[in-house]
């Protein structure tokens, strides 16, 4: 068992547009699993220079925030929030809420505190933006993340089915 002293500390910093290099190599460490499970969706082993451009394209959002987590001088993980408003009409209330869109961790950073530790970013920075609720989504395939959301007191909202064409 491995004691609190022992653990490395975890740095949490903001994304900039000069990251997406960076978070594009972090994504693989979630892509990869997605991939795997669904390849019916997911493209397999995407090059970085394909995915870079994808999170330039996000980091330059006023809508978007990511998270980079370090620790021991290393970028072990991020995680991608988007800022959501609607407006009320008749059937529902304006809310403004967050989206916990991505949640990468290296494989040999998991159960370190990096998870909690992003969603913790993500949690301060939404509250901070006036948003009343962080949500997340899971893929059914995926019960290490379902048990680790879980874990961090995220509840079950809405489930998507679906059915093959």
């Amino acid at each position: 068992m491995t004691s609190p002293s022992s653990v490395p500390s975890i740095e949490i910093r903001l994304a900039s547009v000069a990251d997406a290099g960076l978070l594009a190599e972090l994504n693989d460490f979630v892509h990869s699993v997605h991939a795997l499970n669904r390849p019916d969706i997911f493209r397999s082993d995407p090059a970085p220079s394909e995915v870079a451009p994808i999170f330039e394209s996000h980091l330059a959002r006023e809508d978007i925030r990511v998270f980079i987590a370090s620790s021991s001088g290393r970028s072990v993980g991020y995680a991608m929030m988007l800022l959501i408003e609607r407006s009320g009409d008749a059937l529902m209330r304006p809310r403004a809420f967050a989206l916990l869109e991505h949640l990468a961790v290296a494989s040999t950073a998991i159960r370190m505190g990096v998870g909690t530790a992003l969603v913790d970013a993500v949690h301060t920075a939404a509250k901070n933006a006036g948003c009343s609720r962080l949500l997340t989504e899971v893929w059914d395939f995926n019960q290490e993340a379902s048990t680790f959301y879980q874990s961090a007191g995220f509840t079950p909202m809405r489930h998507y089915l679906e059915q093959a064409l």
